[in-house]
């Protein structure tokens, strides 16, 4: 097991953070195990081909190939702990305007999001990515949506990481109640908002399907913060995505968020709301309505002018 544990730390040494990476400690433990490709693949099994595209870090492997490698080289769970650890990112093909969308989300120190109907792609899990990508992508093979899959849990790392970047995410109503493929898959999501929502870089707030007067936006805004205090808006139309830095644009998306988030529900009423939607999508509604009328009550009673409370003198 010492070697085990040797070969996993290397792999952490080296950052983990690339498909080259897994496919040279797969190709280690394949030829300790006296393997040849050809061997390793009888046992999985799968094409020779394919164990060879994985070690070369040209081949995104599936989650069935990469238990089927611990079990065949005997290396417990290490493959599967390093295969959810690795940036895929860069092994998957994607157009030129999203993998710039994923290059600020790598050094960002700050994401501002909004989205309606569905979850953001920062927060989804891995079975509810899944469910979307097989929905928009029918034509596709299931080894090219793997490989979606596993790059945008691969730009979620460093967010999740309790000391990563902030992250805001303003969820419409709709997100949360626009069901994806069953109530077991969105029960997971639910779960996962609240784990997530209970870090310190991570503020999660619903604005409700009641809430305000304004006109909200029809589709998804991101403000993202640079290290060197760049700023950038980004967007996102049928298959395309929008960036711009233009200090007036950004000024006016900036106080929209804003809006948007004073509308909102605060984060621990947030949270109550995505807990009442794991029960069930029947009181969703009635929930978001009952703790908007109860901020409101309590917005209106700090307003409220306050009169000195008379007590009656001694003697009297």
């Amino acid at each position: 097991m010492g070697n085990l544990e040797q070969g996993e730390d290397s792999a952490m040494r080296q950052g983990a953070t690339t498909a080259a990476v897994f496919g040279e400690v797969l190709r280690h433990h394949r030829e300790v195990a006296g393997l040849t490709q050809e061997g390793l693949a009888v046992k999985i099994p799968c094409d020779r081909s394919l164990v060879a595209r994985v070690e070369t870090g040209t081949r995104v492997p599936q989650r069935r190939f990469v238990l089927a490698c611990d079990q065949a080289l005997g290396t417990g769970e290490m493959f599967a702990k390093l295969w959810r650890k690795i940036d895929w990112y860069p092994a998957v093909s994607h157009p030129d305007w999203f993998r710039r969308r994923a290059e600020m989300d790598a050094e960002a120190v700050a994401v501002y999001e909004y989205q309606n109907q569905v979850i953001p792609g920062l927060l989804q899990t891995e079975d509810y990515a899944r469910a979307l990508f097989s929905r928009v992508a029918r034509g596709d093979k299931e080894e090219v949506i793997e490989e979606r899959v596993r790059a945008r849990l691969s730009r979620q790392q460093r967010f999740l990481d309790p000391l990563g970047p902030t992250l805001v995410a303003l969820l419409d109503e709709s997100s949360i109640r626009n069901v994806v493929r069953d109530a077991a898959l969105m029960c997971g999501q639910y779960a996962h908002l609240l784990e997530a929502g209970q870090q310190e870089n991570i503020c999660i707030q619903v604005v409700p399907a009641s809430g305000g007067a304004m006109i909200r936006p029809n589709t998804s805004m991101s403000l993202i913060r640079l290290p060197n205090g760049e700023q950038w808006v980004y967007s996102e139309s049928l298959d395309c995505g929008h960036f711009d830095n233009d200090p007036a644009l950004i000024a006016r998306h900036a106080q929209t968020y804003d809006v948007l988030r004073a509308d909102a529900l605060s984060a621990r009423d947030s949270a109550a709301l995505i807990r009442d939607a794991m029960e069930g999508p029947g009181r969703n509604g009635d929930l978001a309505q009952e703790q908007l009328q109860r901020r409101q009550r309590r917005q209106l009673h700090r307003n409220s002018p306050r009169y000195p409370r008379l007590r009656p003198r001694k003697g009297q």
